[in-house]
């Protein structure tokens, strides 16, 4: 059984359609991200698979269980993590986990054994008794992780899990997560705009634009379905040498940008080679490594990053009809 059945979900904020006819499964125990940028209809998707919009149409089950009939038995079963802090600054850390685990009915006789687990899983145990105030924005973020495993949960939501944290956090945070992930026995759902975590720590992602899917697999897979890397090169006879580039086997995507060349190459390591002995006017060439983002350029014809700090897509929409 699939941890999350979608089928053409949609969800309008006045006509305009933030997410529109999302279908997807998304299998047990799988690190799942959802990949695009701010206001693509991300957190939207978590918000319904969460209980926290309703759909407008289509359906969706999370957990054996319908998002819209079945509401109260998806949250029994999930845990989140919202984008914006969520935990008590005036409580300390264990104060945290223990008013959750109360507020989800769990056992009194298992509550102190868990959260110790958990506080260990994520490195907090020395800092339990500290007030949250207290606490780093990657300790923050740990107690998050911990308080929405608390009560074995089947599915774990991260949105943004890692948004406005430095570098080394960020891998730190993905440490955590990847270790609770293999001992927990749970499916990780989270949405992001850096493509360097979906590119190593998910699965599968399924990149969104505008409310709808544009594509979906395993990264390497995507990234490799582009066909190669993209190479600039520098030579005094630009449109000469294109010319006779795109005569090549290997070589895609030719276009002439100033006194450089940018193409797509299939196997640089054996092409690049080839390319010099042919062409002696090339002075130069960079690299540049194929990723999730010229896929989603491929298909968009812009940048995932082109969208960042604009807010959500349906908080803009929103606001527009304010104005």
């Amino acid at each position: 059984m699939s941890a999350i059945e979608i089928v053409k979900l949609k969800k309008y904020f006045g006509k305009i359609a933030a997410v529109n006819g999302i279908s997807l499964k998304i299998e047990e125990g799988e690190i799942f991200a959802i990949l695009g940028p701010n206001g693509a209809g991300k957190t939207t998707t978590i918000f319904m698979l969460c209980g926290l919009l309703q759909p407008d149409e289509g359906t969706a089950t999370v957990a054996g269980f319908d998002v819209t009939r079945e509401p109260f038995k998806v949250r029994q079963k999930i845990g989140v993590v919202f984008q914006s802090p969520s935990v008590d600054d005036l409580l300390t850390g264990r104060e945290n986990l223990e008013m959750h685990a109360m507020l989800y009915g769990m056992p009194l006789d298992q509550i102190g054994k868990r959260i110790d687990t958990m506080l260990r899983l994520v490195g907090l145990e020395e800092r339990q008794h500290s007030q949250v105030r207290e606490y780093s924005g990657g300790m923050r973020r740990r107690l998050e992780i911990a308080r929405g495993l608390l009560h074995h949960p089947k599915v774990l939501f991260l949105d943004e899990p890692t948004i406005g944290l430095d570098p080394q956090t960020r891998q730190h945070i993905w440490n955590y997560i990847r270790r609770l992930s293999e001992k927990e026995k749970v499916t990780i759902v989270f949405t992001t705009h850096y493509l360097e975590e979906a590119e190593r720590f998910a699965d599968r992602v399924a990149i969104i634009d505008k409310g709808k899917i544009i594509a979906v697999g395993q990264p390497k897979r995507l990234i490799e379905s582009l066909g190669g890397d993209t190479a600039f090169f520098k030579t005094a006879q630009p449109e000469k040498v294109a010319s006779k580039m795109k005569k090549m086997n290997g070589i895609l995507n030719v276009k002439v940008i100033g006194d450089q060349i940018k193409a797509t190459v299939k196997n640089p390591q054996k092409q690049l080679p080839i390319i010099f002995r042919r062409f002696r006017s090339i002075k130069s060439v960079a690299l540049q490594p194929a990723t999730l983002n010229d896929l989603f350029m491929k298909y968009t014809g812009k940048q995932i990053r082109e969208e960042e700090g604009e807010g959500g897509y349906h908080e803009r929409i929103m606001r527009s009809q304010r104005e």
